[in-house]
Order: structure tokens, then C-alpha cells, then sequence
């Protein structure tokens, strides 16, 4: 018996996780996952992880949507109303957590990949557009296995303010891992995807609805303080009034002389 569309999975040993198993309770709609990926080649082998982490993330429950690097111009050679652009922040909005693929080029992740992530501000009009996001990474590698890329894309990660996963996948030699159908061979390196998606799944669950006060930081409400107090002190805030006393009910009247 297999299922279907994960022809290499073992039905026995695959689990969806789910809030109950967790202890919590929280959203019930499909988590939201955006993949990128950073080639723009034909048979790409990191176009090719993407989707099949895709699928991996879609049997257990996900949402997902893969944005195509292609036609996404280089930052500011074009202005940031371009549809792709919009298209780009709009999804990175709706999504829950993300996942990165990258080859690794010159020992990092690729100028494709980079500039989608330029293309994402840290803050837009009070909006945060990857804050409080899970985030997966993965890599593919042309030759022996490395760890460049994806080590370098968890600094990206904790750059955008982003919750990273513990757990990553790195294909060594990507080319031999892939049959002509574009679909992943069965391997260690096939599992190891499952458990990054698998966790990456969990860690959504866990963080999504709790990403706010996860990231309600010390220094940033003490700006704001200082920021609405300089605001008042110029008279372009006016402190809202103090809230009239409440008076006594008979009943609470007699109950505070009855307790004298």
C-alpha cells in the first residue's frame, strides 16, 4: 500500500501532526506555506525540491503556494506597484511559514533567490510581511554535500525575523537524486525531507496563532511609549480622559460598612 502522490513514503511510519497531539488548541483552517526557490533553469533541481516538498506539506494538511521566480525584476529596476512584486509581498503576507530552497552558487544561495527576498521589506505601512513566520531551509548541491547555503540562508531568516526550524536538508549531487519524471528518488536524502517538512508542519501549528505575543518585544514598546509621550507633550496627541468613578451600588455600600 503507498499513498498516493508519495509513492516513496512508508504509510506506517508517516504521521500528520495535528493540535490535539500538540496539547494546543488554535486555528483550524490548513496552515499556509509559501516555497521559493532560486533557479531559473528549466530542469532545476531546486524547482524540483520545492515541489516535492510541496507535496509532502499537502498530504499533511497544508496549503501551499510555490512562487516562480521567473519575470520577478531585480530590485528597484522597476517600482514596487510591478505585479510580480505585489504578488510576491501578497504571499508572503498570507503565509503561516515558508519554506527557502536554494543551489548553492560560489559557496552561498543564488542572486535568483536573493533578490526575491530584497523584494520583501522588513516593515511596509506597520505591516511585517515574514516576521513571526516558521521557515524551513533547504539546499542543493552540484557536487559533495555542502552546508553553505543553507547556513546562510538561516541568517537570512533571523535577518527577516523569522522562527527557523531546527531541522534542514542538504542534497548532495542533486542530479543523481531525481528520475526523468522530475520526481525525488527514494533515499536518506528523500527522508530527510520528509522530517524537515514534517517538523516544519508541527512548528507552524505551534507558532501560527501565537506569533504576535511571540514577538512583542521590550524595546519596541518602550519606543512607543516614548514616542506617544513626546507626541502628547507637543500637543499632537491628547491623552484619552481618565475614566469616570463608578459609583457604589446600595448593595456594595452596605457590604463595605458591614466589613469596617
Amino acid at each position: 500500500m503507498t499513498i498516493p502522490g508519495l509513492p516513496n513514503v512508508s504509510p506506517e511510519a508517516l504521521v500528520t501532526p495535528d493540535l490535539q497531539m500538540l496539547g494546543l488548541t488554535g486555528s483550524g483552517h490548513a496552515p499556509r506555506i509559501l516555497i521559493l526557490y532560486g533557479s531559473l533553469r528549466p530542469q532545476s533541481n531546486s524547482g524540483k525540491l520545492a515541489l516535492e516538498a510541496e507535496r509532502i506539506l499537502r498530504h499533511f494538511g497544508a496549503e501551499t503556494r510555490v512562487f516562480d521566480p521567473h519575470d520577478l525584476p531585480i530590485l528597484d529596476s522597476v517600482d514596487a506597484t510591478h505585479p510580480r512584486v505585489q504578488q510576491l509581498r501578497k504571499w508572503s503576507l498570507w503565509s503561516e511559514g515558508q519554506v527557502w530552497v536554494s543551489p548553492e552558487r560560489h559557496g552561498t544561495f543564488t542572486a535568483v533567490f536573493k533578490n526575491q527576498i530584497d523584494w520583501l521589506p522588513l516593515e511596509d505601512a506597520g505591516v511585517r510581511p515574514t516576521q513571526g513566520r516558521t521557515l524551513a531551509v533547504l539546499q542543493v548541491c552540484g557536487g559533495s554535500q555542502s552546508f553553505n547555503v543553507v547556513n546562510a540562508l538561516r541568517v537570512l531568516g533571523r535577518w527577516m525575523r523569522m522562527v527557523t526550524i531546527p531541522n534542514q536538508s542538504s542534497v548532495p549531487k542533486a542530479w543523481q537524486e531525481f528520475a526523468d519524471d522530475g520526481r525525488m528518488k527514494p533515499s536518506p536524502f528523500y527522508d530527510r525531507l520528509v522530517d524537515v517538512m514534517e517538523e516544519l508542519f508541527k512548528f507552524t501549528l505551534m507558532v501560527r496563532d501565537r506569533s504576535d505575543y511571540l514577538t512583542n518585544r521590550y524595546s519596541e514598546r518602550k519606543g512607543d511609549l516614548s514616542a506617544r509621550a513626546l507626541a502628547t507633550a507637543a500637543g499632537a496627541v491628547t491623552s484619552p480622559p481618565a475614566a469616570p468613578a463608578r459609583p457604589k451600588s446600595s448593595a456594595r455600600l452596605r457590604a463595605s460598612s458591614a466589613s469596617r
